[in-house]
């Protein structure tokens, strides 16, 4: 299958995610809040066991383990850290009263530009081999579940009828698909080989700063396990797709 036809089916499907806010609607807040943090605790560890498993060895492979793969990965933690800290900043209006409607609008330009660069980390992957590029698509597909609910949530509390809220999370999800072509694009005039480790320091930076906080957390001893066994299998389906691919 040609390569633009992974990136395609890739963004398409991940694209679509942004609609999962509709579950809200049939399952109901309470039963999500049981399985949202879970599903937190697996995002993070698919993002890390698609960074460091899959991405980083490629990349370390494809220039001789040169120091510019760490640099290009450190380029990407950074990367996150800075449009974090603006969009945190940027969170902070001067009167509470008036909180929730610009910060719905901020979390839907934040989305859309995470959701580009997902789109450009996702196609670079496959653009350097179809196994990188599945393991990251995977890795973005189940961090984008959780994201989305909490975006979804963030609008509706903001005020949105649930129907705006799912009609613009999804225009943001389109982003991605956005990014996977721009990508694409772009291959014959960049370094297309730099961007996958630079994608992976992305992808510790969301694990470690965003995800892996939300669930250390809990406070039950229950609780912990669960999230333990989630963080842990999001880790060991990485694991197992690598051996899958190289057997």
């Amino acid at each position: 299958m040609p390569t633009l036809a992974y990136i395609l089916i890739a963004g398409t499907i991940i694209s679509g995610i942004a609609l999962v806010g509709a579950a809200t609607v049939l399952v109901g807040t309470a039963h999500l809040r049981i399985v949202l943090l879970p599903l937190v605790a697996f995002a993070a560890g698919t993002l890390l066991g698609s960074a460091l498993l899959h991405m980083l060895p490629a990349a370390s492979a494809q220039f001789g383990g040169s120091t510019k793969v760490y640099l290009a990965a450190l380029a990407g933690f950074v990367t996150f850290f800075f449009i974090e800290q603006f969009l945190q900043w940027r969170h902070c209006p001067r009167d509470p009263a008036d909180a929730r409607r610009p910060l719905t609008y901020l979390v839907l330009l934040g989305d859309a530009l995470h959701n580009f660069l997902d789109g450009v980390t996702v196609a670079a992957s496959f653009l350097i081999d179809p196994r990188i590029g599945l393991s990251a698509a995977i890795a973005v597909a189940v961090h984008e579940i959780p994201q989305e609910l909490g975006d979804f949530a963030v609008l509706v509390h903001g005020g949105w009828t649930r129907k705006r809220a799912l009609l613009f999370n999804f225009a943001t999800g389109l982003t991605f698909l956005v990014g996977s072509l721009a990508a694409y694009l772009a291959a014959g005039a960049i370094d297309i080989g730099l961007l996958l480790p630079f994608a992976a320091g992305t992808f510790l930076y969301i694990a470690a700063s965003d995800l892996i906080p939300e669930v250390r957390a809990a406070t039950s001893l229950g609780a912990n396990i669960t999230h333990s066994i989630s963080f842990t299998a999001g880790i060991a389906l990485l694991w197992l797709l690598l051996i899958l691919l190289e057997a």
